[in-house]
């Protein structure tokens, strides 16, 4: 008999119990937005913070409420574009697909060092060391900070420079925010010529420092007839929206730092 008294209670233990978890996850159910939910399912989950927001679930939430566009997803272009303007029943233009770009050229081969470094492999505390061990204090300091960032494996550091592989890029910014030397973009895809260089020294210093560096001759501003390049602080400047792509700065340039490009295909 105890041991049949025991199970009673258990069980009748367990009942109420159960009664109770019902009652409650009817009354203080939380209900699920399907809107946030429908636009979830469109977002690549990529949580790449290229929108602005921590991560697909967040930016999904603020589409949903009508606090954010639904045109930031820049990894998710326009197939998810589409897939919004269905969900949300509003027309959904996707931004023009941009890719990260490295504005230097400056490898171990162009760039002498003043001292050897030898803390931890990072660019942001190697630049806070004298702004680097590189004699340009502008360019790539090559210890990958940007290879941690990137989420989707596309830049890898070759002889000391950062490489972006355009075609794996998904133009999230993470590297663009991880640089402590603020010399990696994001352009358009569709651009032909990119200045690969970062450095505001004069013409002689600046090749001092760098052998690919450039020199602020204003050749490239000479030449164009759209007033789309202008030298500013002794470095070459391209206003994207007024090139006509016809790549004349790019053969004017005599240290070739004005670089014809193909960022929609193959590897710069």
């Amino acid at each position: 008999m105890p041991i049949i008294i025991a199970l009673l209670v258990v069980a009748a233990i367990g009942l109420v119990a159960g009664v109770l978890l019902a009652l409650a996850s009817h009354f203080f159910a939380v209900e699920e937005d399907q809107t946030a939910k429908a636009v979830r399912e469109c977002l690549p989950g990529a949580n790449c913070g290229a929108c602005g927001f921590a991560g697909c679930d967040a930016y999904a939430e603020a589409v949903a409420e009508g606090k954010a566009a639904a045109n930031l997803c820049i990894p998710g272009g326009p197939d998810v574009a589409a897939q919004l303007s269905d969900v949300l029943g509003v027309e959904v233009t996707a931004e023009k697909p941009r890719v990260a770009y490295v504005n230097c050229s400056g490898d171990c081969n162009a760039v002498g060092c003043t001292v050897v470094y030898d803390g931890i492999k990072s660019c942001k505390a190697a630049s806070m060391l004298y702004g680097g061990p590189e004699l340009c204090k502008y360019g790539c300091v090559g210890c990958g900070d940007c290879v941690a960032a990137c989420p989707v494996g596309a830049i890898e550091v070759v002889n000391e420079l950062a490489r972006i592989d355009p075609a794996t890029c998904i133009a999230c910014g993470a590297c663009v925010k991880t640089c402590p030397k603020g010399i990696i973009s994001l352009v358009e895809e569709d651009v032909v010529v990119a200045v690969a260089c970062s450095n505001k020294e004069k013409g002689a210093v600046a090749r001092k420092h760098c052998m690919n560096a450039c020199i602020g001759c204003k050749k490239c501003e000479k030449v164009c007839e759209f007033d789309a390049v202008k030298v500013i602080d002794n470095l070459a400047v391209i206003d994207y929206s007024k090139c006509s792509h016809c790549c004349k700065c790019a053969e004017a340039c005599p240290t070739g730092r004005l670089m014809v490009v193909d960022l929609a295909g193959a590897k710069v």
